[in-house]
């Protein structure tokens, strides 16, 4: 049966265009559906994570990127009242105490990341078709079928694999009928671009109140209510009598509101795909995972599941992926994304109303003064903790981490990795490029003086950013550069088996 696309990817979100490029980018065709007839403008999210900042820089994105931090931190501060990162807000992670504090947050508004991410998936010829609505998916041996509802009709099309980059309430994981456990909320959160008209010389300083959090100024009024039920129509629109009802039951005091703008209500329910694949049917993003927006982590998260299954899936449609690597994306990943919800649960239960809560909450601000708490918590919201257990020993201490954007020196001239990495292929750092010969055609290969990083003096990074070989001075046991010729045979070896668990000749 004649296909119409490689990959079939459901979404325009961030995720989704980002996915689409990585395809691309590994050579096969990804066609993306959304059933949205324009991008959405809701202001959801306001950053994207270290390890999601440094994928885009690189795909050579970095200075379209960083062009709209300085606007993005100056509205966080402005909204949030500090300049610093919270654990449920509590406001005191400073990214000065971080380990790596050059690795860090990028601001840029949801609806401007996808601006770019589509301009960006369009010049790698992505197609992008819009008001195409799935309404049934069924998957057999040779590939799926997808049923779309167009403004002509209804369609049929057909590709290998499809993925579900569409949200939380993903049509494509229902269908799929995926497990899908989790908690439900315990609070509700509403905010609105709104004026008070009456009644907010009566209100409390904004922040934390006896039932629940308030926030307003600037145009802006929010609550995190853990007493009201949210509407029985999650899209219903978020009225001014409903925001009313919640600083009500939060602060006691009535108010008059008009709606000014744009509104966004969401509940901190947590809840995660029991396996990111079903066949030839992928989750990646909120259609894989959804938790409280706490801490900034949702957009870090499912853009790094793109540049992790965009390679991984590409090679299986090349038909040259090596055994299990498609099965590796949930084995990373979900674990990923169960820290992420972990942490949320707990930011939610710090923020519950009460005086005992209101006590831990005091222990905890205490605790977070510690400069070594202030670095756990940095690197637990960050995702620079994360480690990817691999199938096979860790030959250096940084062996499934992430990689930063290494300066690379080699006689008189200075480079990065990011200079390396725009096609997308792996990237092999080392002074002797001949144990990888074989390997050329598939990994980059770049000879080496030294790499501007404590400890590293060669490495191979993934297409995702995720080191599968390293050797230096940090290297664990039997492993790293040594004078003797056996350590230096069983660095190669080690290689060796990097390059062939994730990797074709």
């Amino acid at each position: 049966m004649t296909h119409d696309a490689d990959v079939i990817v459901v979404g325009a979100g961030p995720v989704g265009l980002l996915l689409a490029a990585e395809l691309r980018l590994a050579g096969a065709t990804p066609l993306v559906l959304e059933k949205l007839a324009a991008p959405s403008p809701q202001h959801k999210a306001r950053s994207v994570g270290p390890l999601a900042a440094e994928a885009l820089v690189r795909r050579g994105l970095g200075e379209r990127l960083a062009a709209h931090g300085g606007a993005g931190a100056a509205d966080k501060a402005r909204d949030h009242g500090s300049e610093k990162g919270h654990f449920s807000s509590i406001f005191k992670l400073d990214q000065a105490l971080q380990e790596e504090p050059e690795r860090q947050s990028v601001y840029i508004w949801q609806p401007d990341l996808e601006a770019l991410l589509g301009a960006y998936a369009s010049g790698l010829g992505v197609e992008v078709r819009r008001e195409h609505t799935v309404t049934g998916l069924v998957q057999d041996a040779d590939g799926v079928t997808v049923t779309v509802a167009v403004p002509q009709g209804e369609q049929r099309l057909r590709a290998a694999y499809a993925v579900g980059c569409d949200g939380g309430r993903s049509t494509v994981r229902r269908l799929t009928e995926f497990a899908f456990p989790g908690t439900a909320p315990i609070m509700t959160a509403r905010r609105a671009q709104a004026e008070i008209l009456k009644g907010a010389e009566q209100l409390p300083p904004p922040g934390r109140q006896p039932r629940g959090i308030l926030y307003y100024g600037n145009g802006m009024l929010a609550t995190f209510d853990f007493f009201g039920d949210a509407p029985e129509e999650r899209d219903a629109p978020l009225t001014a009598k409903e925001l009313q009802d919640s600083v009500r039951r939060i602060t006691g005091v009535d108010i008059e509101v008009a709606v000014t703008g744009e509104t966004l209500r969401f509940g901190d329910h947590a809840r995660q795909a029991a396996t990111y694949r079903q066949g030839r049917v992928l989750l990646a993003g909120d259609a894989a995972h959804v938790h409280s927006p706490m801490g900034g982590q949702g957009l870090n998260l499912g853009l790094m599941d793109a540049v992790n299954l965009g390679w991984k899936l590409a090679a299986e449609v090349r038909g040259d992926a090596p055994p299990g690597l498609l099965d590796s994306y949930t084995a990373e990943r979900h674990p990923a994304g169960a820290r992420v919800l972990h942490n949320t649960r707990a930011q939610s239960a710090l923020l519950a109303p009460g005086p005992h809560t209101d006590a831990l909450r005091d222990v905890f601000s205490d605790l977070m003064d510690l400069p070594e708490v202030n670095r756990h918590l940095g690197r637990m919201l960050s995702g620079l903790g994360d480690t990817y257990d691999f199938p096979y020993p860790s030959t250096h201490s940084l062996t499934g981490r992430h990689c930063p954007d290494l300066t690379i020196r080699t006689g008189e001239r200075e480079e990065r990795l990011s200079d390396h990495t725009r096609e997308g292929r792996p990237v092999l750092l080392t002074p002797d490029v001949r144990p990888a010969e074989a390997w050329r055609r598939r990994v980059e290969l770049v000879q080496i003086d030294t790499l501007a990083y404590d400890g590293l003096d060669a490495v191979l990074v993934r297409p995702d950013g995720a080191i599968a070989w390293a050797s230096g001075a940090g290297a664990g046991a039997g492993a790293g550069v040594a004078a003797d010729s056996d350590a230096e045979e069983r660095a190669d070896e080690d290689l060796e088996t990097a390059l062939a668990t994730w990797f074709s000749r």
